[in-house]
């Protein structure tokens, strides 16, 4: 359904704004892979290897799409180039994920073969291009319908890492993962998102995009999908790595989720600070 969603208005009014999404990507295919390759050569903690390439796997995967979408949206971000942006990192991780899988991770079955790509462009991308075709006969339903469409696409999460749970139960990974190397993902899931956070914001306002768009930047620069992760996982690994590979992105998922909430209502409230400074300043002139 996000291809039915994204008119062509959106795709001309958000497209335009190429600084900003030659930044996310840049955040989304360079800044995190950078992260994720330092971290896995450090290995500053003693634990099971696949975790380190869980992490490794959670830094080549592209943006969220309805997730950055929202919280740039309640945040008073630039919707258009978030709708954009977020769109069109989904749509390049689809060639670009395992092409980096194949290039920086060494584990066995990974890599990026016509094959592979094949099926991954099955499942993610044919999918969204049949739902932009369709729009012209299926646009206005889905406009009226959006509630219905996006508690749709949060159960297809659900049961996507409901299916990545039950995958690690039947092989046995909560046996060979203990709460030390829990607390290590969540430790080490903060630190990363606090690190790209820190960084999008920095380079936001070092390049002069004005706050709408830093937000934009922000919420589509520094998340990582769920739904097109788990999927990708499926087709490059082993079957028998897949729950510990995934692992880190499901409890980096909830981590980032519950830090973009808080940072939606504190843009939220900048923002609403900043149009009273502004209706006040027009009032006085």
């Amino acid at each position: 359904m996000h291809g039915a969603k994204l008119s062509r208005e959106a795709i001309i009014a958000g497209g335009g704004h190429w600084r900003l999404h030659l930044w996310v990507m840049c955040s989304t295919f360079v800044l995190f892979p950078i992260l994720g390759v330092l971290f896995a050569w450090w290995k500053p903690v003693n634990v099971d290897p696949m975790l380190y390439s869980g992490f490794l796997y959670l830094c080549i995967l592209p943006a969220t799409v309805q997730s950055a979408i929202a919280f740039t949206s309640m945040a008073g971000g630039n919707v258009a180039a978030a709708v954009c942006s977020a769109s069109a990192s989904s749509l390049l991780g689809i060639f670009l994920s395992p092409l980096l899988v194949g290039l920086v991770m060494n584990v066995h079955g990974a890599g990026g073969s016509l094959e592979q790509v094949g099926k991954i462009m099955l499942q993610l991308l044919l999918p969204f291009v049949l739902g932009h075709l369709s729009r012209p006969w299926i646009g206005d339903w889905v406009s009226r319908n959006k509630k219905w469409i996006a508690k749709t696409d949060q159960t297809s999460i659900l049961l996507v890492v409901y299916t990545a749970f039950s995958e690690a139960v039947v092989n046995g990974i909560w046996h060979k993962v203990g709460w030390g190397s829990l607390l290590f993902i969540v430790v080490v899931s903060c630190v990363l998102l606090a690190i790209v956070i820190v960084v999008n914001v920095f380079m936001a306002r070092r390049l002069g995009f004005n706050k709408a768009d830093e937000i934009t930047i922000v919420f589509c620069g520094s998340k990582k999908s769920l739904a097109n992760g788990i999927p990708m996982a499926n087709i490059l690994f082993p079957t028998s790595v897949i729950g510990m590979m995934v692992l880190p992105l499901m409890i980096f998922h909830q981590i980032q989720l519950m830090v973009c909430a808080m940072l939606a209502r504190r843009y939220k409230r900048q923002t609403e600070q900043l149009q009273a400074q502004q209706e006040s300043s027009t009032d006085k002139a």
